[in-house]
Formats: structure tokens, C-alpha cells, sequence
């Protein structure tokens, strides 16, 4: 029987996770120089159309309908023909099929949008759109149907992942770090922010939009929803602090950019645990994500060569992974009687945490062999990266012919082509441009 409470609180969650997507471009948008603002907010706000699209088509016959070897679904209908969106496809809750269905497809937006971080100012807008499409296939569906249907190889194993830990951040945060080593560093490192009071407002609408993500992972308006609203509120307090404090004693000064960081590697961190955990558990893992996060940002990223701008896989990856893993530690059965056992902080033995660790592995490993292997195949008919020439004069000019201040974008335009033409013409050379 359909409970109309619990599908109000669904739809309302959908909406809020919705909306994190927008909010994510304001948060990019903020943080790239001000030749990459409109190609960067494109990158993510874009893939609401093609995500809802792909996820009506077939994906969620792939993610949920029928199982193939616990990896994947069965595609029984195409565009949702034939499927009765009104019957009843979680009884204790009372959710039918159509509120499901929005609620999940709002989670196959926002993931793919996570990635966008890594490629600003240099990836080729047609290159990302079919990679895109090629990667929700072949990675983001597979992931979604092992860990969250109940046929899937990672569920039936019994790793823990209330919101998208290891489907949607781990994965994501992958993603950025193959696509950001095989892209190759920028020409050109800019610390330059276009906008920091739109970085605010980008965070500010993530947290709102994350109560969705993680409380409405419940799928009912009861103890579990409010569990995971409070401690999805103190994971991201306490990693906001934590960052902060880091900030002053190794800088002297706090940043906002850097407050902002800290509130988003604790929304991660948390994500996979919110309904396993304690109020005194999210309050470690806000703290232990941030530090790890910022440890990797500022001391291990700056000795690798790899070049992720906007740190998605520094703070999306590594928080991700931290947080799938501390799951294992403080999941109890006081928070949610669920589970079957308890995390090494309540007594439980490594069990929990062993498999923890194991689904974040087989995450890591899924999604990296098979992007190097997708970025292989599409890279033999598609450039990915645009010229030399476009990246300095920037992808907004290049890419789209739009600038963040159209009444000055040819102006704008022709100052980077003067500005930059001595760079361009020593880095070409005699060879040509290096990237193609």
C-alpha cells in the first residue's frame, strides 16, 4: 500500500538532490580562472539532460530489473514503455516504482558532474559528452546494481554504503584521477578564482541538497532518515572546523576556499556511514576525512604528476575511501538495527571492516581498469584535448564563443590571444602543438 508521507519525503529529497548539481557548477564555476567559468558550469549543469535521458532509456532496467552475474540488470523496456510506475516496489516503506525511480536517476546526475573538477580548461566539450554517456554504461550502472540491489556481488557480500560512498565518490573520484593523468598537466597553472562568494553559495546549496542525498537514502520519513540528517549535519561541522584549524596553524590565516573544502570532504566522508553511524561516529569521520583529504592535497599531490585542478579525486576520492573504510569501523547496531554486525569502535572484530575494505578495493580497481580502457578506445576517434591555443585563450572562447561578461567577450578574447601569444609560440615550437 502506498504511504503518502513517505513518498512527499522522497519527492522532496529528489529535489534537493537535484538541485546539488547546479549547485556543484556554482561551486566549480567559482573556484576556475575567469576564461574557463562558462565551459566549467556547462561541463556539469549539461548532464542533467543527458543523465535523465540515459536513466529513463534503459538505466534503470540496468541498475535494478533482473540480474546478469550480480554485476548488472536486464533491459526489459526501453523509455519505461510498459513499466507500471504506480506499483509498490519497497512494501515497508510504501514507495512505488515512479518515486523510486526519480529519486535514484537524481543520483546518475550528480556523480558523472563530480568528475568535471579534473578537466577544467582543457578537455574537449564533445571528448567529456561521449565519455559521459560511454562511462554511465559501463561503470556508473554496473557499480549502482552490485552495491545497492539486492542481487548485486558487493550487497549479497554485505559491504555497507547508505548513499553512495563507494557508487557514487569513490567512483567519481577515480574517474578524475585516470582523466586528469591521461589529459596531461595544464599549460598553465592558475590560482586564479573567478568568483569566491559563488564557491560559498556552491557549498552552501550542497549541504542543503546533501540532507537529500543522505537522509532520503532511508527511502522513509523515520528513525534512520533522522539519524542520517544529524549525522550527516556533524560530520560536516566537524570537518569544517578541522580544515580550518589545519589552515591556521600551518598558514597562519583561514581561507574560505578552504572552510568550504573542509564542509565538502566531510558531506563525502559521511555519505557511505550516515545511516550506520553514531552522532560520536560522524564526528570522527568529519575529522579523519578532512585530515586525510587535506594531508593528500597539500603534501602527496604536489609530488605526483598528475594535475587535478579543482581536487576531485583529493577531496572526493580520498574522502570517499576514507569514509567507506571508517564505516567498517563505527557502523553499530545502536544507530541502525539493520546491519548485521558491529564496527571495530563497538566491538564488532575486523569483519565489517574487512569487507569494507574490500568493496572500496573493488571499486577502485573496477573503475580504473575500465576508464583507461574507455579514455584508450574513444581517444582513437576523438581528440581529448583541445589545442594549445584554446587552452590559453581559454575554453570559453574556444569551446563555446561565450564569455562570463558577453557586452566584452571578443575584448576578452583578444587580451588572453595578446597576452599569451609569446608562451604559445615558444611552447609549439617546430613540432606543432603537443596535445591533439
Amino acid at each position: 500500500m502506498l504511504n503518502g508521507a513517505n513518498t512527499v519525503f522522497l519527492i522532496v529529497s529528489s529535489i534537493l538532490v537535484f538541485c546539488m548539481t547546479p549547485g556543484l557548477a556554482f561551486f566549480y564555476g567559482g573556484l576556475v580562472s575567469r576564461k574557463n567559468v562558462v565551459n566549467t558550469m556547462l561541463s556539469v549543469f549539461i548532464i542533467c539532460g543527458v543523465a535523465v535521458l540515459l536513466f529513463c532509456f534503459v538505466g534503470y532496467e540496468l541498475c535494478f530489473n533482473g540480474n546478469i552475474g550480480g554485476i548488472i540488470g536486464q533491459v526489459k523496456h526501453l523509455f519505461l514503455s510498459g513499466v507500471d510506475i504506480g506499483s509498490i516496489v519497497n512494501k515497508d516503506a510504501g514507495i512505488n516504482l515512479g518515486t523510486y525511480l526519480i529519486f535514484e536517476m537524481m543520483f546518475a546526475l550528480i556523480t558523472p558532474a563530480l568528475f568535471v573538477g579534473a578537466i577544467v580548461g582543457r578537455m574537449r566539450f564533445n571528448f567529456l559528452l561521449v565519455f559521459i554517456i560511454c562511462w554511465t554504461f559501463v561503470i556508473y550502472y554496473p557499480l549502482v546494481h552490485m552495491v545497492w540491489s539486492p542481487s548485486g556481488l558487493m550487497f549479497k557480500a554485505g559491504v555497507l554504503d547508505f548513499a553512495g560512498g563507494t557508487v557514487v565518490h569513490i567512483n567519481a573520484g577515480i574517474t578524475a584521477l585516470i582523466l586528469s593523468i591521461c589529459l596531461g598537466p595544464r599549460l598553465k597553472r592558475e590560482t586564479e578564482h573567478y568568483d569566491l562568494p559563488w564557491v560559498l553559495l556552491g557549498t552552501a546549496i550542497l549541504w542543503i541538497g546533501w540532507y537529500g542525498f543522505n537522509a532520503g537514502s532511508a527511502l522513509a520519513a523515520d528513525k534512520i532518515a533522522l539519524q542520517a540528517f544529524i549525522t550527516t549535519t556533524v560530520a560536516t561541522g566537524s570537518a569544517m572546523m578541522a580544515w580550518m584549524l589545519i589552515e591556521m596553524k600551518v598558514d597562519g590565516k583561514p581561507t574560505l576556499v578552504g572552510v568550504c573544502t573542509g564542509a565538502l570532504c566531510g558531506l563525502v566522508g559521511i555519505t557511505p556511514g550516515a545511516g550506520y553511524v553514531t552522532v560520536v561516529g560522524a564526528f570522527f569521520i568529519g575529522i579523519i576525512c578532512t585530515c586525510t583529504s587535506f594531508a593528500f592535497i597539500t603534501h602527496i599531490k604536489p609530488k605526483m604528476k598528475f594535475d587535478d585542478p579543482l581536487d576531485a579525486f583529493g577531496c572526493h576520492g580520498v574522502s570517499g575511501i576514507a569514509g567507506s573504510v571508517l564505516t567498517g569501523v563505527f557502523a553499530t547496531k545502536a544507530a541502525n538495527s539493520g546491519i548485521a554486525e558491529n564496527g571495530l569502535f563497538y566491538g564488532g572484530g575486523v569483519h565489517l571492516f574487512l569487507i569494507q575494505i574490500m568493496g572500496t578495493v573493488v571499486t577502485i580497481i573496477f573503475t580504473t581498469v575500465l576508464s583507461f580502457i574507455l579514455i584508450a578506445i574513444l581517444r582513437r576517434f576523438i581528440p581529448m584535448r583541445v589545442t594549445e591555443e584554446e587552452e590559453i585563450v581559454g575554453l570559453d572562447a574556444g569551446e563555446h564563443g561565450e564569455a562570463v561578461d558577453s557586452s566584452a567577450g571578443s575584448h576578452e578574447i583578444e587580451r588572453y590571444r595578446s597576452e599569451f601569444q609569446g608562451q604559445l609560440a615558444h611552447l609549439m615550437g617546430d613540432n606543432g602543438p603537443r596535445y591533439r
